[in-house]
């Protein structure tokens, strides 16, 4: 492959499916991926909706690795703002040490979720936006025990954590964590699949607050895309539809399970409602393989990504268009 691959999951939960059945399904996911050479299998913290079942990343990919041995298995992402950064570097500390060298720790600054859940995630209404730069420090002293001389968490060591850091990423949607990790000189990673518009300042920020560091020599930038891949346009548009269905309830107030392909064909839009699918799936590449190709050369080519990540794991055929992508890719000379 031309660049690098990799897989975003969110263990979606379809109509008549047991939550169960869904995470089931997300590790056959990232057995496929692992099967067909994609580079990393990620899943999302995501919390108060019905049809996302991966809320608790570390527990989820614990499994992943276990029913895998070479794909690097990640968080894209923890929501840091949800968490203490001492659970944080004791659960991924605790990955790596199980798995060495495999486990990715991407963090993200939004709550995933809406205003009320994220207050029962947090207790505290005092946390904003502006001490996530001053958390992610901590994280990292954490994993590399190093503090100033007068912090006072010096005195613990976060167990295991200390000395078993995986590999760090900075997820963003916007410039914000573009820029935090140029300047701490870490991979950066753009969720193109629902901030289009923000893609190319974010990653030209990134690049232009870049300071090399003990992680990288220079910017390495992945980008997110929602991608469905199917033997026909018909068939690819059909499979694509419900997520756009799901995205419109959740945006609306309502959401619920993820629709089935039968569903979001029977569903009545409004005028309205057509404009905000037609605005929503504008950035997404949906199509047979020639189509997701063209699609993704076009995406690597405006952005320079480095590695690209494929989003959109509502599809009840998601294996099968990994394939697909795969396979293409492959030959593409």
């Amino acid at each position: 492959m031309s660049i690098p691959l990799s897989v975003l999951d969110v263990a979606p939960v379809a109509r008549h499916m047991t939550v169960a059945d869904a995470l089931q399904r997300s590790l056959e996911v990232a057995q496929a991926a692992e099967r067909l050479g994609y580079h990393r299998f990620w899943v999302a913290e995501h919390h108060n909706m019905p049809s996302v079942a991966s809320s608790a990343p570390a527990v989820l990919l614990a499994h992943a690795a276990m029913v895998t041995s070479t794909i690097r298995i990640g968080s894209g992402g923890v929501m840091l703002p949800n968490h203490a950064p001492l659970v944080v570097a004791e659960q991924f500390g605790m990955l790596e040490a199980l798995h060495p060298g495999r486990i990715d720790l991407g963090i993200g600054r939004a709550p995933g979720t809406d205003r009320v859940t994220m207050h029962a995630l947090r207790r505290t209404a005092d946390e904003s936006v502006e001490d996530f730069p001053r958390h992610f420090g901590e994280l990292l002293s954490f994993f590399d025990g190093e503090w100033p001389a007068e912090h006072p968490y010096r005195a613990i060591t976060a167990m295991p954590g200390k000395g078993s850091r995986p590999e760090m990423w900075l997820l963003g949607s916007s410039d914000f964590s573009a820029r935090l990790a140029g300047y701490l000189g870490l991979p950066f990673s753009f969720a193109h699949h629902f901030s289009a518009a923000n893609t190319l300042p974010a990653i030209a920020a990134y690049r232009e607050t870049f300071r090399p560091s003990s992680v990288l020599a220079e910017p390495y930038v992945m980008v997110a895309a929602n991608v469905l891949c199917a033997e026909t346009m018909e068939r690819a548009r059909w499979l694509a539809a419900p997520s756009a269905l799901a995205m419109l309830r959740m945006r609306t107030g309502r959401p619920g399970p993820a629709p089935t392909p039968e569903e979001a064909a029977a569903y009545q839009y409004t005028p309205a409602e057509k404009e905000f699918v037609k605005a929503w799936t504008a950035p997404h590449v949906v199509g047979p393989p020639d189509v997701v190709l063209a699609g993704l050369e076009d995406l690597v080519a405006q952005t320079g990504a480095d590695e690209l990540m494929l989003a959109g794991g509502s599809s009840i055929d998601r294996v099968r268009s990994l394939e697909l992508v795969a396979e293409a890719w492959r030959e593409n000379p």
